[in-house]
């Protein structure tokens, strides 16, 4: 039988005491490596597998590193008890988690062993066998819906959206875990009223699905990419007003039954 906690992955952070991507108190876990290029991403770092070093604060610093399953559950361990408080646990983000699925499966598998609650920010982009084998062991799948239009969706992001759609449809309807769809609020991509309102219906017709996260564009992640020597792609977009979300909410309130919450 195999020794899951000896199985290897490549993350570049872990993230302690956070609120977000999940119920309670969580523990993050970035994982390196992901399939989409999208104009806007926070965490440019995460997206090639390799190992890279990035100038931060004037200083390089190694983005990237090769850890077990039972070295990361070492530091995941270490907040049981706020987890336990808060009902709190693992989150798994990137990048693109589906990227490492071995990894991912075996870290999710310990974790609940372990009676620890699991998540998972991805936006499935994978061949569904591979999230198939993952949703047991997974309690809450964060899920990126970013647009429903094809050709937009590759334009700002390097690929199409068919397959996380029908990706979507597959989660929901195997009842194997709470799906929460989340959508990145981005400016001249998909921050129109209209489009907003047509993930919403989308989202509204997956089986078991109850809330839906919007994510208001930031430039948090700006100084990462002359870290990287990259051009940051956004230029000078700046981000949506609060009272443009809260148009965008009441949007979403209009046109599903869904829970529509302002951030993660």
């Amino acid at each position: 039988m195999e020794d899951l906690t000896q199985v290897k992955g490549r993350i570049f952070d872990i993230q302690r005491y956070s609120i977000h991507d999940g119920p309670g108190i969580r523990t993050i876990v970035f994982l390196k490596g992901c399939v989409l290029r999208c104009r806007w991403c926070c965490n440019p770092e995460s997206q090639e597998y390799d190992i890279q070093t990035m100038m931060v604060d004037g200083k390089p610093k190694i983005m990237g590193q090769d850890v077990t399953v039972a070295e990361v559950m070492e530091t995941v361990e270490k907040d049981r008890q706020y987890y336990r408080r808060s009902g709190g646990g693992l989150t798994l983000s990137g990048g693109e988690s589906l990227c490492q699925p071995r990894f991912v499966r075996a870290l999710l598998a310990e974790a609940k062993r372990r009676g620890i609650n699991t998540a998972m920010e991805s936006m499935g982009c994978a061949p569904y066998e591979v999230i198939e084998e993952i949703l047991p062991y997974l309690d809450t799948y964060l899920m990126d819906i970013k647009h429903t239009n094809p050709a937009k969706h590759k334009e700002f992001t390097g690929r199409s959206n068919e397959l996380m759609l029908e990706n979507a449809r597959k989660i929901a309807a195997s009842g194997m875990t709470d799906l929460v769809i989340r959508v990145p609020v981005i400016p001249t991509f998909n921050e129109t009223p209209e489009e907003i309102a047509d993930i919403a219906r989308f989202a509204d017709k997956l089986p078991g699905v109850h809330k839906i996260h919007l994510l208001p564009y930031h430039r948090l992640g700006q100084d990462k990419y002359s870290g990287l020597q990259r051009e940051y792609p956004m230029g000078e977009i700046l981000p949506p007003e609060n009272d443009h979300m809260q148009m965008l909410k009441k949007t979403v309130e209009n046109v599903s039954r869904l829970e529509c919450h302002i951030g993660g």
